[in-house]
């Protein structure tokens, strides 16, 4: 129920869908007759909308979460790597019977190069479904030609298919792992979502060492004023998914801090 709850809330808290709605509702109530209120709304949804263009809001959003978790220099050997699904779209992938990767393709070339560094190495990679409509389309199931041509073989990666969120990743993936104390296990994942993903394999019990992939932003965020209606917003909406993802599994007990640290 929480998976789908979370959903549900994000179909409308999402900044560019709240904004719409924002702008939506300050219309009819114009039309409605309460000119004042509507045009205040009307007017702050717009004001954002240009805010996340002109500047780079959601930039300075997405800084604190990429810069909390540096590359690490990583060790001569290392026991096992987990990729975090999230770079495969299942249902298009499905539809052309293809693999068809997103933005996060970078989890996926980072885990191929990992698997190369340390051949003995186990290999995991964890995602199922995260869609509501379609539970059955799940991302493990389309690994296989990515292996294929990346040229690692298939049965050297252990798949977990049944999680929906990082919470699952790190509950499921622990219970395949079977981590043993000492051992040295690097968790693959987007940048801005490393603190979330850290917490949460810190509450399993199980300490990580933390690749950050899939930058979008660089070290220091300066003004760059410009013009980026779609991008700006997109930004915001990638930062705002991973601060409330953060707020909402500290509140539910999946991490045991607002912001992991190193």
């Amino acid at each position: 129920m929480s998976f789908v709850a979370g959903k549900l809330a994000w179909i409308v808290l999402k900044p560019s869908n709240f904004l719409a709605l924002t702008f939506a509702l300050g219309l009819l109530l114009r039309i409605a007759g309460a000119r004042r209120w509507g045009r205040a709304l009307m007017a702050g949804a717009l004001a954002a909308f240009l805010s996340c263009a002109v500047l780079p809001v959601g930039a300075w959003l997405l800084s604190p979460l990429e810069n909390r978790f540096a590359a690490p220099a990583l060790p001569e050997r290392v026991d096992g790597v987990v990729v975090l699904g999230g770079a495969i779209e299942p249902g298009i992938a499905a539809d052309r019977n293809t693999v068809a990767l997103n933005s996060n393709a970078e989890r996926l070339v980072a885990f191929a190069g990992l698997a190369r560094r340390y051949p003995d190495a186990k290999l995991i990679f964890t995602g199922g479904s995260g869609d509501l409509a379609r539970p059955d389309l799940r991302e493990a199931d389309w690994l296989g030609p990515f292996l294929d041509a990346a040229g690692i073989p298939r049965g050297r990666v252990i798949i977990e298919r049944a999680s929906r969120n990082t919470g699952d990743n790190a509950r499921l993936t622990k219970a395949l792992a079977r981590p043993q104390p000492g051992e040295t296990w690097v968790v693959i994942t987007s940048a801005r979502h490393m603190p979330r993903a850290v917490g949460t394999f810190r509450k399993e019990g199980w300490p990580v060492l933390p690749y950050p992939v899939d930058y979008l932003t660089t070290r220091e965020v300066g003004l760059g004023l410009g013009f980026n209606f779609a991008g700006g917003l997109g930004a915001v909406d990638a930062a705002a998914y991973e601060w409330l993802g953060l707020a909402y599994y500290r509140l539910s007990g999946r991490i045991e801090a607002w912001f992991p640290r190193p």
